[in-house]
């Protein structure tokens, strides 16, 4: 029956947004569904029976709205809200609220309104929207993200980095929300170990504070930049810990890929992790920048517990074909198919 349902999957501003997670998401949601049997299209409007939005720029408004008018199926992804609008490029804070409206204007227009957890699924309903909402994770390529010897070396030769040398990782924009000054300020406390931030920000967008502390950053700390998924696959399998600090998210997508890659990872303990990131289980949690920094260096001199399985079994969950099965569901409940 999946080879029947055919699936548009918006792909107005991709350019834009293709650096991001909210990018990375539209082609995970490709994969998934092809995963099942799904006929896909991300090109150009051919008639799909179900459209899939995932941008809420004007141009994704326009088109959803247009759609909706004409009476065709519509799921749209609520990947952003207000909270993780905030603290993230210059003047956010101050445009928030009226990002907020935005967004509920722009998810309104689905059927249904999916969200990658179920944190972000009670911040959605907590705004008035009355649509369904399902949460249902981004998902991860197990087997783009997965662990070899070759890909350890790969990346540790590419950055000169010694068999005996220690390296913690993370990967975003240059964000407050993200953590990247709290990351700065454990390569300070740490000079033993090597540390290195994935990921790029125009500069206009940077806020003055962030690109400060980033100037200040220790000779410990590199930002090599934004770079490609597959050497972002050699990074989370070179490193010794993935330390991901962010202050809010919706899911993280870099911590699945991490942990898909078997990577010791640390995060934040934020509300989005509950029920699904366990402490000691799966990943290492910090309330505060203190814990976080004791956790690191625990993976790092040896003297944390190894959680391989629980890492393995929290991807392969949400793995693909798990996900696209889900969504299948999703349609047929709310009577898509």
């Amino acid at each position: 029956m999946s080879e029947n349902i055919r699936v548009y999957l918006y792909p107005g501003s991709l350019e834009t947004v293709k650096k991001s997670g909210v990018g990375q998401a539209l082609y995970h949601q490709k994969s998934m569904l092809e995963a099942v049997g799904v006929n896909v299209n991300m090109d150009e409007y051919r008639g799909e029976g179900i459209i899939h939005f995932n941008t809420t720029f004007p141009d994704s408004y326009k088109a959803a709205k247009k759609f909706r008018e004409e009476g065709k199926k519509i799921v749209y992804y609520g990947h952003s809200t207000q909270e993780d609008f905030k603290n993230s490029f210059i003047g956010s804070n101050l445009l928030s609220p009226l990002f907020k409206k935005w967004i509920i204007k722009c998810y309104n227009l689905g059927d249904v309104i999916i969200t990658p957890s179920e944190y972000s699924k009670g911040l959605l309903s907590g705004y008035g929207i009355n649509k369904p909402i399902y949460p249902l994770s981004n998902g991860v390529d197990t087997e783009k993200f997965s662990y070899s010897e070759e890909s350890r070396e790969r990346f540790r030769k590419r950055y000169g980095i010694g068999d005996n040398e220690k390296v913690v990782i993370s990967v975003g924009h240059f964000m407050a929300r993200k953590g990247i000054n709290d990351f700065v300020g454990l390569a300070l406390r740490m000079p033993e170990c090597r540390f290195m931030w994935f990921g790029y920000t125009q500069s206009y967008l940077v806020p003055a504070n962030i690109k400060a502390v980033m100037k200040s950053a220790p000779s410990n700390l590199q930002f090599p930049g934004y770079i490609s998924q597959e050497e972002l696959r050699d990074a989370y399998c070179g490193a010794d810990c993935f330390a991901f600090m962010s202050h809010e998210e919706t899911e993280g997508i870099v911590v699945l890929e991490a942990m898909s890659c078997g990577i010791p990872t640390v995060v934040r303990d934020i509300p989005v992790y509950e029920g699904w990131l366990k402490d000691s289980e799966n990943c290492f949690k910090g309330s505060n920048n203190r814990q976080i920094m004791r956790r690191v260096k625990n993976i790092i001199n040896g003297n944390a517990p190894i959680l391989k399985a629980g890492m393995a079994k929290t991807v392969q969950e949400r793995s693909y074909r798990v996900l696209g099965e889900k969504l299948i569901n999703i349609y047929k409940e709310n009577n898509f198919i």
